[in-house]
């Protein structure tokens, strides 16, 4: 008989006790915290995606504005190059470079810098 008490006491190590209220409401935890878990990672995706697509967008953007200013600075060459063979073409026809410059009289004859409505002794001559 000492056989079958050996076997009985095993048996009781095998099987596990009955559920308690304690273990049911650690389960009960358990759960929830994966599914709170299950949903920040979710909303961390989503959130990881929309950054992406914004990241994208602005990337693209950022593609057609470069573009543009290329277009731009093509434009701009191209007319300083008009703009250069025109000036060059002109230098050797241009009176103004060719003959000597007027003296200063002759420059500032036609002004007249004497202001007589003007009553502040500072201004007066």
């Amino acid at each position: 008989m000492p056989h079958s008490s050996d076997s009985s006491d095993s048996s009781s190590f095998s099987q596990s006790p009955p559920p308690s209220k304690q273990d049911s409401s650690d389960d009960l935890r358990k759960v929830q915290r994966r599914e709170k878990n299950r949903i920040a990672a979710q909303k961390s995706r989503l959130r990881q995606t929309q950054k992406a697509d914004t990241l994208h967008l602005e990337s693209e953007d950022l593609e057609r504005q470069n573009a543009a200013l290329r277009r731009e600075i093509k434009q701009l060459t191209e007319e300083m190059k008009h703009f250069t063979s025109m000036l060059s073409s002109h230098e050797p026809l241009c009176s103004i470079l060719t003959s000597p410059p007027p003296p200063p009289e002759v420059l500032y004859a036609t002004h007249s810098f004497h202001q007589p409505h003007i009553s502040s002794p500072r201004f007066q001559h």
